[in-house]
């Protein structure tokens, strides 16, 4: 092939329900959740892709599809002539298939119809939930040169965390000889791994490393539908990579720049804070790697008396007289008078309210969409579309962990309120 990504297709797994993003997957499929202030979850492989000169690519998805069909639609648009796209594939009950997608292997080996008759050499599948940056031709280069019939991007994790992971332990070769799906604390030893060569980094001096997979997968296309038809096994990292290691060259791609899960509410948000950083963890500012999203046209952010610290404001904001610390706030947020944020992320608004709706909303002694004035808000992520009152306190005053309320929700601390939630003057949460 060369290194022809023209031969190369993308399919990114858009995943289950999204339990461990709930509420904010309430309503929508895990891709689709608002990133950032202005982006998606889906934006960041989406770019990946395109940054590689990958332009062929599926998007699997079964939940709450439909803002990612409109997002994707109104975002990845080829020029006509390409050969170029992005497409979404639904779970689909059929005569020979009446069950949804069992699990992300299963996912694919449904939608093997659809693969069959796109013309490319190579298969490269991706996780919708992960926020990195990376030049797939890279691990599309490695795969070639080292003859492998399957290669896995791996990071190098400390023992600390190995835990959490699916573990990888290889020979001196850079081949997968072992993998522990994640493997207790006494069992780690022998899945310690050597980094030699061009993959040694100055992370592991002593050249060792647990290696965690980061379920991206290199496949032949060939290779991919031979081993999907003859198994019934429904998941790549539980089940169809610790069986292909007996009978197949799976090579390990070692990944040393930043690369963060976020598919649970606390790294989520812990990685959308990380962003009002001096020096961001995940760098937005690439030039040479930007990421993509809906262009909305809006208009720049209004701010009267306003005390901002470390702080992103999205485009088509307006803030009055607020304070804004350590904080992301989304697209079209309004947020009132002497209003404290901090340390929380603000996703905005999918509209304007007309100022008909304004006044209808003081007739019912409904709060308008965003945050009123007079509230504090702290440790907290308010979805898009919110209605927050005057004189609101939301930082989990009872201290609790996890609980769910009637429209909020409280996962590791973090007090979460959800899609359209209406939340009325003067509640403490």
């Amino acid at each position: 092939m060369g290194v022809t990504c023209s031969n190369v297709l993308g399919i990114v797994l858009g995943g289950g329900r999204g339990e461990r993003l709930f509420p904010l997957t309430k309503h929508r499929s895990k891709p689709a959740v608002p990133l950032a202030g202005k982006y998606c979850i889906v934006d960041i492989a989406l770019s990946n892709c395109i940054n590689s000169d990958i332009r062929k690519v599926f998007v699997l998805t079964q939940f709450n599809s439909a803002s990612l069909n409109q997002h994707i639609a109104h975002t990845y648009r080829f020029d006509h002539f390409s050969q170029g796209f992005v497409n979404i594939l639904a779970a689909e009950q059929t005569l020979e298939n009446p069950n949804w997608f069992q699990g992300s292997a299963d996912s694919v080996r449904q939608s093997i119809q659809h693969l069959e008759d796109i013309d490319v050499s190579h298969v490269l599948i991706l996780s919708g939930d992960q926020l990195y940056q990376m030049d797939y031709r890279k691990i599309l280069e490695f795969h070639l040169e080292s003859k492998a019939d399957i290669t896995i991007a791996t990071i190098p994790v400390p023992a600390g965390q190995a835990p959490g992971f699916g573990i990888m332990k290889v020979n001196e070769k850079g081949q997968i000889v072992l993998f522990q799906e994640k493997p207790a604390p006494e069992k780690l030893e022998p899945l310690e791994s050597t980094l030699a060569g061009r993959f040694s980094s100055d992370q592991f001096p002593a050249g060792k490393a647990y290696l965690a997979s980061m379920g991206i997968y290199v496949f032949s296309k060939e290779l991919l539908i031979k081993i999907l038809s003859t198994t019934r096994a429904n998941d790549f990292g539980q089940n169809i990579i610790p069986d292909a290691i007996d009978t197949y060259q799976v090579m390990s791609y070692p990944f040393f720049d930043y690369w963060a899960d976020i598919g649970t509410i606390r790294s989520f948000y812990e990685a959308n804070l990380d962003l009002t950083a001096t020096l961001p963890k995940f760098n937005f500012y690439h030039e040479s790697g930007p990421i993509y999203t809906r262009a909305r046209f809006l208009p720049g952010s209004k701010m009267h008396d306003c005390h901002l610290h470390q702080s992103v404001i999205s485009e088509g904001s307006f803030l009055d007289g607020s304070h804004i610390r350590n904080s992301v706030i989304g697209i079209r947020s309004r947020i009132g008078y002497e209003t404290t944020i901090t340390h929380s992320y603000i996703m905005g608004a999918d509209l304007y309210e007309t100022l008909e709706q304004i006044e209808e909303n003081a007739r019912h002694n409904i709060p308008n969409i965003g945050i009123g004035d007079h509230a504090t808000i702290t440790n907290a992520i308010i979805d898009k579309n919110a209605r927050i009152g005057n004189h609101v306190v939301i930082g989990n005053s009872q201290d609790w962990t996890d609980f769910d309320g009637e429209n909020f929700c409280v996962r590791d601390k973090i007090v979460v309120i959800p899609n359209d939630a209406i939340i009325p003057d003067g509640t403490v949460i």
